[in-house]
């Protein structure tokens, strides 16, 4: 199982290092393509474009390939994407990024095979958690590695070296390939039905509820990691070094609060539960962003921001394994993926709605209050999942489960 938890960490660690490498060197990576620094940003959001097209697949691909070999194939796109970044050309760079994110889609169907597999039921919370830390950890990867290579050997060599640990990346799984890889379906038709993970989630009530669920979560969670520093500084009076350090402890309690919720979850034994108080401190916290002033103590403000990011930004392993759950056992890949393409669709619509509200609003903390209301629908989107689970005439005694599901109040 170790081996399991360490490559599904590391790849998904390394799909969000490619993905955000070219926003960490920002003004090296537009000078070459002749463009403003703040249109890199827009590269984010053709990653997650192509992560959402290969959701929508990757749950029968990984059922054709094996999740091993779902693994190597998001590696190699990663890699290919890595390498055609390093080409100066504007056209080049938008292929790029979609390449890459037609990897980042692939991750996390294929691990939530493996990890259903080899995790035993109790643990599923805290071990589908552990491996999410791989999304802030290579994001933290990519802050401290990017700017040292880009002045050390160069932006391009840099993304070259990414291109050759994919390559590494894919001769090492290969050695677990057979053992992984011997429940495949290797004449199923994955272009068959493009929406049959939408259709699985679609057609069950609990996973519907969940996948509205996670367009809120991921909506609070962007909001929280894109505007930060811009809060803190046009409103709240703090120096640009004061703010960086300030996000810097919310993606550090990020990292925690995914550990943390995880370990929650299998001990109360109750993942629907677990989501539904991380509604609950998610919601306290908009409000306390609302409130928040220049009065505030520094110490206060990174307290708070820092015990919010706690729960807005850790909850997405906890949520996979419920995905995981929830699934029928023969289409785990799918709902997996079918669900993602809801938190991806989040992470597209959020930036723009949040950015289209600073043209009403007066303030970033304004927003944030309203974010409150995301956080209260996920709460009554939970609440349904949890009635609709119990009332489910099909209970199939396969799935892991330690208690029936809670009703929530």
């Amino acid at each position: 199982m170790l081996i399991v938890v360490l490559s599904t960490t590391l790849v998904l660690a390394f799909s969000a290092l490619v993905a955000l490498y070219p926003s960490a060197i920002a003004p090296e990576v537009s000078a070459a393509l002749g463009i403003p620094s703040s249109a890199i940003g827009l590269q984010v959001s053709l990653v997650f474009g192509g992560a959402m097209l290969t959701s929508l697949v990757g749950g029968l691909l990984t059922r054709r390939l094996g999740p091993c070999r779902a693994s190597q194939t998001a590696l190699l796109l990663l890699g290919a994407g890595a390498a055609l970044m390093s080409v100066p050309s504007l056209l080049v760079a938008v292929g790029a990024a979609l390449i890459v994110g037609l990897g980042y889609g692939m991750t996390n169907p294929s691990a939530s095979v493996l990890l259903v597999r080899f995790t035993p039921p109790e643990r599923l919370g805290f071990i589908f958690s552990l491996k999410q830390t791989g999304v802030p950890l290579g994001g933290m990867l990519a802050g401290a590695l990017a700017p040292s290579l880009a002045l050390g050997i160069g932006w391009r060599q840099g993304l070259w070296l990414l291109a050759g640990l994919a390559l590494l990346g894919i001769i090492a799984l290969q050695f677990k390939r057979h053992s992984w890889d011997d429940r495949r379906e290797p004449g199923l038709n994955w272009r068959r039905s493009p929406l049959g993970g939408i259709k699985v989630v679609w057609a069950h009530k609990p996973l519907r509820y969940l996948a509205i669920v996670t367009l809120c979560f991921s909506t609070v969670q962007l909001s929280l990691s894109s505007f930060t520093v811009a809060m803190l500084v046009d409103d709240l009076d703090v120096s640009l070094i004061a703010a960086g350090a300030v996000m810097t402890v919310v993606q550090a309690s990020g990292i925690a609060g995914r550990l943390w919720w995880g370990w929650i979850a299998d001990r109360i034994g109750h993942r629907l539960m677990t989501l539904a108080i991380i509604a609950c401190c998610t919601s306290v916290g908009t409000v306390l962003i609302y409130f928040m002033s220049p009065a505030w103590p520094l110490a206060g403000v990174a307290l708070t921001l820092g015990l919010f990011g706690l729960a807005a930004l850790g909850w997405n392993g906890v949520y996979l394994a419920e995905v995981a759950r929830l699934a029928p056992p023969e289409r785990i890949a799918e709902a997996s993926g079918a669900c993602l393409v809801f938190t991806y669709g989040g992470v597209l619509l959020g930036l723009p709605t949040f950015a289209l509200l600073m043209t009403f609003m007066e303030h970033y903390t304004d927003v944030f209050g309203l974010l409150t209301a995301a956080s209260l629908l996920s709460l009554f989107l939970l609440r349904a999942a949890a009635r609709a689970d119990d009332s489910s005439p099909v209970k199939d005694a396969a799935k892991p489960r330690s208690k029936p599901s809670p009703r929530l109040p």
